[in-house]
Order: structure tokens, then sequence, then C-alpha cells
């Protein structure tokens, strides 16, 4: 009897074990995720309509990011890598809400969104 409760004791704290592990994981290629999403909102081009680029740390591919314009706003999707975990994210942002947070500046978009 004691055998069988040991059993099912070690097999609960192992699974509580690996369900945090994977937890840990997602939470650590959310940060990821964000950072790419940081850096699309930071870089957004003046000429270009869309931009594909990789932020890499240490040797190791922690975020790819695809930035698009779009009428009146532009469409980030940053896909967040830890270990063998992937999370993507995909946010739109108005042209009017990228300006008020001081990501683009008015007098230089004034058409530019428009006619993507």
């Amino acid at each position: 009897m004691s055998i069988k409760i040991f059993s099912l004791l070690c097999f609960i704290g192992s699974f509580t074990f690996a369900q945090s592990t994977i937890e840990s994981d997602v939470e650590f290629a959310l940060q990821n995720a964000k950072k790419g999403v940081y850096w699309g909102l930071s870089n957004i081009p003046v000429k270009k309509s869309k931009i594909d680029n990789s932020l890499i740390d240490g040797d190791k591919i922690i975020s790819h990011v695809k930035l698009s314009k779009e009428i009146n706003g532009v469409r980030i999707e940053s896909t967040g890598y830890f270990g063998t975990n992937e999370l993507t994210i995909i946010i739109y942002r108005s042209k009017d809400s990228l300006i008020k947070d001081g990501f683009l500046k008015k007098e230089v978009l004034l058409d530019d969104f428009s006619d993507e």
C-alpha cells in the first residue's frame, strides 16, 4: 500500500514540475517575442513598406520580426523563441497612436501610410 502511495506522490510531483517548466519556457518565449515587438516599433521604416529581421543573442535567434505598413498603421508579427518553444504575437498600431507614443514623427509620414 505504501509503495502505491509513494508512486502516486512521485507522479504528481513530476507532473507539477513539468507543468511549471513549460510555463517558465513559455514565459521566456513571450519575453523574447516582446523584444521583437519593441524592436519593430523602434525601427519603422520611412520608405520601405515591409521589413523582416531576426534578433540574435549569443548565437541563438531569440525573435523573428515581420513589420508591414498597412493603411493608416503598421502590423508587427513577432515570434519569440526559447528552447524548442515558439510564441507569436501580432499587433496592429494605428498611425495616430504611433505618433502619440513617439514612434513616428507627424511631419515625416503624412502620406506614407495612405497609399500602401
